[in-house]
């Protein structure tokens, strides 16, 4: 299960609530004794300076303008009200300490991977989808030390480092956050956002920093899908209209939604490879070698298996195979 930890902001509301617990405890001991105080010329305090002499004590070592006037007030001030102030500057300066301390070890830590990284994949979304294709990446033998999360949610990213990812908090749409991802040497892209809108900004952001980098990308809806090609993903995938197609499928033909499921899911059952072909395929038919090839890519042109363009396999061709997955290993190259 994930290490949780509080929010930076549920961090700082709990240690203000118990400042202020501890000021309004100061209030009612000052108070209570109200008489055994003096203002000025004044014997006795009013509400308000038990606040106000509560307020300077505890944050100071006081004015001197209240002051108390009996041995037993002076002993109170001495046993209650100073460790009160201790605890009081404890609360507020631990959370300032606290929070440098974070961004401090969160910086170091990002500038030290900075520096070793390369061809690394960064996947900005750890939603479903992120998680998902970090499966994947798994599963097809991409290290975790090579996966790079971004996400706006604190939580998110505590949880994607708790698992061994590296994690950066920030909007991914912003140049300064890519950047400390590495974006420059990054190998590929994926953008796993819930909107659409912040799906378009990604990319479009990405490929500015980065035009040379393959960026896959999810959209909800199917016409937005040529706006994110536009923008510069290589790949994008409808995830409402394929869920729907599979859907559809369920109904009259189950088994072929199950293996669909089978060649999607990285890591058991089959798999779906993509690979160059070797020297000792070159001149063989695509239904000639041991692997099932689905598809040839030849000059940028992707060619079904059985379009008869293929003829026999060359030495620059990629194919889209699929094979079994060995049990207890990793994909096969």
């Amino acid at each position: 299960m994930a290490h949780e930890e509080l929010s930076p902001f549920r961090q700082v509301w709990r240690r203000v609530v118990i400042a202020a617990v501890v000021l309004l405890a100061t209030v009612l001991i000052v108070w209570l004794d109200r008489d055994a105080y003096r203002d000025g010329n004044q014997i006795g305090i009013d509400l308000l300076d038990a606040f106000y002499y509560a307020t300077v004590t505890l944050s100071t070592t006081g004015y001197g303008d209240i002051t108390p006037l009996t041995d037993a007030a002076r002993l109170v001030n001495i046993l209650v009200i100073t460790p009160l102030r201790i605890l009081f500057l404890i609360v507020l300066i631990g959370t300032t300490l606290e929070a440098l301390t974070t961004r401090t070890r969160e910086e170091f830590r990002i500038r030290r991977w900075r520096s070793h990284v390369r061809q690394h994949v960064i996947v900005c979304g750890y939603g479903t989808k992120g998680r998902s294709a970090i499966r994947s990446l798994q599963a097809y033998g991409t290290p975790l030390e090579q996966i790079v999360v971004v996400d706006p949610e604190p939580r998110a990213i505590d949880e994607a480092n708790s698992l061994g990812l590296t994690g950066i908090v920030g909007d991914a749409s912003r140049t300064d956050v890519l950047r400390r991802a590495s974006i420059e040497r990054a190998r590929a892209v994926i953008v796993a956002a819930n909107r659409d809108d912040a799906s378009v900004l990604i990319t479009l952001t990405v490929r500015q920093l980065n035009a040379g980098v393959p960026i896959t990308t999810s959209v909800r809806e199917e016409e937005n899908a040529q706006l994110l090609r536009q923008s510069g993903a290589d790949t994008v995938i409808t995830t409402s209209a394929t869920a729907g197609r599979l859907l559809g499928l369920s109904t009259d033909a189950p088994r072929v939604v199950a293996t669909v499921e089978d060649l999607v899911t990285g890591g058991q059952g089959l798999d779906l490879q993509q690979r160059r072909v070797t020297a000792g395929e070159v001149g063989l038919g695509p239904r000639q070698l041991r692997d099932i090839v689905l598809s040839v890519t030849r000059g940028g042109r992707t060619l079904r298996f059985d379009d008869p363009l293929i003829g026999t396999l060359e030495a620059e061709d990629v194919l889209v195979v699929v094979r079994s997955h060995p049990p207890g290993g990793q994909i096969a190259v």
